[in-house]
């Protein structure tokens, strides 16, 4: 069992962890595909999540084959995106305000931490409304690699002055798991698809359904 007081700082990943940002990219990712003539299922969609854009466009290329326009399709993607969440917003996974309330009561220091670009990271906080509740976001540009290295990990305890041994990392795929795992975190596995990584389950210290079942369990 998980106890608050045996950690120095909580650190979030973003995507699928706090904000549902991964239905908002499938939406977007169909719309692209299809104005160009391809159909990507939603389990090809959910193959993309967590990953790095590297890793992304190697998965796009090989779905789709070498003549597939990657400019053309991360232009429409980005469009269909905006169009889609200025009009719906960013929401929120459930538990994480729970879990917030719990830290700040605790008086646990705590950070986000993604592979995302900062811009793009920043203005999803801010689609959701939320950009003012971290203090401290990690993104891809301020390390050499990203997930699955350890690096995003470290540089967050660094920044939180904090030693990763003493920090519980909480991410919701397989990249993130392992990025946490090399750091040397203790990580929790909030799945955010119905597919599981068995490599994910090995790796990670717990898993639990969602952040309200986190809250519960560390709380209790």
């Amino acid at each position: 069992m998980l106890k608050l007081a045996d950690f120095d700082a909580v650190i979030f990943d973003m995507d699928g962890l706090v904000l549902d940002t991964e239905s908002t990219y499938i939406v977007a990712w169909q719309q692209a595909a299809d104005a160009m003539g391809y159909e990507f299922s939603d389990d090809f969609c959910l193959s993309l999540s967590g990953c790095h854009y590297k890793d992304v466009e190697l998965k796009l290329a090989e779905h789709c084959g070498a003549e597939f326009n990657l400019q053309t399709f991360n232009r429409l993607s980005s469009d269909f995106w905006r169009e889609y969440v200025d009009v719906h917003g960013i929401k929120i996974k459930h538990g994480f305000f729970g879990l917030l309330e719990l830290l700040i009561r605790q008086k646990i220091p705590y950070c986000m931490a993604t592979n995302s670009p900062a811009e793009n990271a920043l203005e999803c906080l801010q689609l959701a409304g939320i950009e003012e509740l971290f203090s401290i976001v990690v993104t891809r540009e301020q390390v050499r690699n990203g997930k699955p290295e350890p690096d995003i990990f470290l540089k967050a305890a660094e920044l939180m002055q904090s030693d990763i041994s003493r920090c519980l990392v909480i991410e919701d795929s397989l990249a993130g798991i392992v990025a946490a795992s090399r750091a040397g975190a203790v990580t929790v596995l909030v799945p955010s698809t119905a597919q599981i990584d068995p490599l994910a389950i090995e790796l990670c210290d717990l898993m639990v359904s969602d952040l309200e079942q986190l809250t519960s369990m560390i709380h209790a």
